[in-house]
C-alpha cells in the first residue's frame, strides 16, 4: 500500500455556517503580504508555534503539513521505528494504524499510549484551551488542525526535548536545516534521520490557522 493511499482522507464537508469564519481569515491572511515575504513566512510558522505553546503549556511544538506527518513526528520521536511495537489509543482511525504499519510498526496492546490526537474543527476550536488542559500530562500530543478547511495541518506538543529534536529533524527544512544554512555548520549528527521528509507546513495555512486561534472566542460574532 502507498504512502499517498495511506494519507488520502474523506473530503472535509464544510458546514454553510462557518463560510464567514473561513473567508474572514482568508481574506485577513491575503491582504498581509505573507505571500510575499520571506521574511513573514518565518514569524507566521513562529507565531503559530509560540500561540500553541502558551495555549498547551508544553515547551516544545513542532509544525507538519500533514497528520500522518505529525504521527510520524511523534513516532520517530521516541524512537518508535521499523520494528518497534506501539500502543495506539482505541479510538484510533484507520488512517493512523494503516500509516504506523506501512511504517513497519507492530501494533498491540498493553503499552504506555504512544501519543494523544486531538482533532480542531470549528466547532470545537472556541473548546481548544479546555482539551488541551485535559491532556496536559500527556508525553506527545498530535493536534490535527485539518478540519479548519485550510489546508491539511498539525502539529505535536510535548516537554521532552529529545522528543521534539528527533521530530523536528525528520523535516526538510525544518528548524535544524535552516540554522545550518544560516551558520553553514551542522549541528547535532546524533539526531539526523537517515531519510528526511518534505513534512514543512506552509506559512500561508501557518498564518490561518493562527488567526483562527487568536479569534476563536469572537466565533459567536460573525
Amino acid at each position: 500500500m502507498s504512502l499517498a493511499k495511506i494519507s488520502e482522507q474523506a473530503p472535509q464537508k464544510v458546514s454553510q455556517k462557518d463560510y464567514f469564519s473561513i473567508s474572514f481569515v482568508l481574506a485577513r491572511v491575503l491582504n498581509t503580504g505573507i505571500i510575499m515575504s520571506i521574511e513573514k513566512n518565518e514569524k507566521e510558522l513562529k507565531g503559530l508555534e509560540s500561540t500553541l505553546s502558551k495555549l498547551s503549556g508544553k515547551k516544545y511544538v513542532t509544525l507538519y503539513n500533514s497528520f500522518t506527518a505529525a504521527i510520524h513526528g511523534a513516532l520517530w520521536g521516541q524512537d518508535i521505528v521499523h520494528g518497534s511495537q506501539a500502543t495506539l489509543a482505541h479510538s484510533a482511525a484507520p488512517q493512523e494504524r494503516k500509516f504506523a504499519q506501512w511504517l513497519g510498526i507492530e501494533l498491540i496492546e498493553g503499552l504506555d499510549q504512544a501519543y494523544t490526537v486531538i482533532d480542531i474543527d470549528w466547532q470545537n476550536l472556541k473548546d481548544i484551551d479546555t482539551l488541551l488542559k485535559q491532556h496536559s500530562q500527556d508525553k506527545a500530543i498530535v493536534v490535527n488542525f485539518t478540519g479548519l478547511s485550510f489546508g491539511p495541518v498539525a502539529t505535536l506538543l510535548t516537554n521532552e526535548e529529545p522528543l521534539y529534536k528527533k521530530s523536528e529533524r525528520l523535516k526538510i527544512f525544518g528548524a535544524f536545516d535552516l540554522r545550518t544554512m544560516w551558520t553553514q555548520t551542522e549541528q547535532e549528527f546524533e539526531i539526523q534521520p537517515g531519510v528526511q521528509f518534505n513534512y514543512r507546513l506552509s506559512p500561508l495555512v501557518g498564518a490561518c490557522v493562527k488567526l483562527s486561534l487568536l479569534r476563536r472566542d469572537k466565533q459567536d460574532e460573525d
